[in-house]
């Protein structure tokens, strides 16, 4: 087995690749990436058992084959070299020779039949959508997956498809993020939680991507095909909480600000906040938004004014100042809206502007008891 191929060209897809790979794993053999050579294409595959990802390469050969090479070793020297062609060539002491413009290096190698299968699908259904949608969605929510491993649902991203639209949702019982889109459609009703890992590497690899992207899926596992690559990922098993049960539909004190200043603005006063609850007020009374914290603990306070625009009746609440901030740092728009009930009900932070058509985006915060 030979083949020759350009040092970059190779690096950049190992990269995607590597991001698959744990940095500890039970079986030695998941340290490797599997190369599997045929009628001059190479496909390098990468797994974690949970998650496997390939990238199929056009190289220079003659030859077939399968072999499983140390991930480590083969990034680490790629990194080193200038672009550059490299020659692979299969020794027999169960070794790989690589041979540079300026050397040549040895590695050994695995069989490439030890390596896992990835997992086909049967019967699939299928999506197609946007790479750069399905970033968007992704970047936009998986902020707000929880990390609890007792309720492994919430640790992911839930993907709900029908013929209206698509709806992407995640929420760790504090805070909750729906994405939807009403300007794509799938062709039958689908619901599925994908894993976070899978979703990262998604998110790095089609960000700003014009490329379209199958999405396949059945009861247990996902497909993602694009360019020249696939990630095959195992779904978590359960049934998602009622999302739409959490969200209050009556909200009659609606709160506009701008995002910049409202951002910064609780950012600043939440340094003096207490450290364990992070808890920020926001008291607001005609078209003036007070935003104040208190560590009594350590005799630290802030308080600042910001001009709004508010109808509703003058009211406090309190919430957690590291779930607001992330949630406003999320949003894009000039301007958020903040709809609020009842001190003790959540507030729904909606961007006033900046969305593209058929794009709606809506978080949910949960508020925290103020103790006056």
């Amino acid at each position: 087995m030979k083949f020759i191929v350009s040092s970059t060209y190779l690096l950049k897809q190992l990269q995607v690749l590597g991001g698959v790979i744990n940095t500890s794993n039970t079986l030695p053999i998941l340290d490797n990436f599997l190369f599997e050579l045929k009628d001059s294409k190479l496909t390098v595959s990468a797994s974690d058992l949970e998650t496997t990802m390939s990238s199929t390469l056009n190289v220079e050969s003659d030859s077939d084959g399968s072999i499983a090479l140390p991930a480590r070793i083969l990034l680490d020297t790629l990194k080193t070299f200038p672009e550059q062609p490299l020659t692979f060539v299969v020794e027999e002491n169960h070794t790989v020779e690589i041979s540079s413009n300026h050397g040549k290096y040895a590695v050994a190698y695995a069989e490439g039949a030890e390596f896992p299968k990835s997992v086909e699908l049967e019967d699939p259904s299928k999506t197609t959508i946007l790479g750069d949608v399905l970033a968007t969605a992704i970047s936009k929510t998986i902020f707000a997956a929880g990390n609890d491993d007792l309720r492994p649902v919430m640790s992911g991203v839930f993907f709900q498809f029908s013929t209206e639209g698509l709806t992407f949702v995640a929420t760790d019982a504090h805070k909750l993020v729906k994405y939807s889109r009403s300007d794509i459609s799938a062709s039958q009703v689908a619901e599925f939680i994908m894993p976070k890992k899978p979703l990262n590497l998604l998110k790095g690899i089609l960000a700003g991507s014009e490329d379209e992207v199958l999405i396949e899926y059945n009861e247990s596992n996902a497909k993602f095909t694009f360019n020249n690559s696939h990630l095959v990922c195992r779904l978590i098993d359960g049934k998602y909480p009622n999302y739409e049960a959490v969200i209050p539909k009556e909200n009659p004190n609606k709160l506009l600000i701008d995002r910049s200043q409202f951002l910064s603005s609780v950012r600043r006063v939440s340094i003096f906040s207490n450290k364990t609850t992070h808890q920020i007020r926001l008291k607001i009374a005609g078209a003036e938004l007070n935003i104040s914290a208190e560590d009594i603990d350590f005799s630290n306070k802030a308080e600042e004014r910001l001009s709004c625009d508010y109808q509703g009746d003058d009211m406090q609440i309190g919430f957690n100042s590291r779930f607001l901030t992330e949630m406003i740092n999320n949003l894009s728009s000039d301007n958020v809206q903040l709809e609020m009930s009842l001190p003790n009900r959540a507030g729904i932070l909606t961007p006033a502007d900046g969305l593209d058509e058929g794009e709606i985006v809506t978080m949910l915060v949960m508020p925290v008891m103020l103790n006056n």
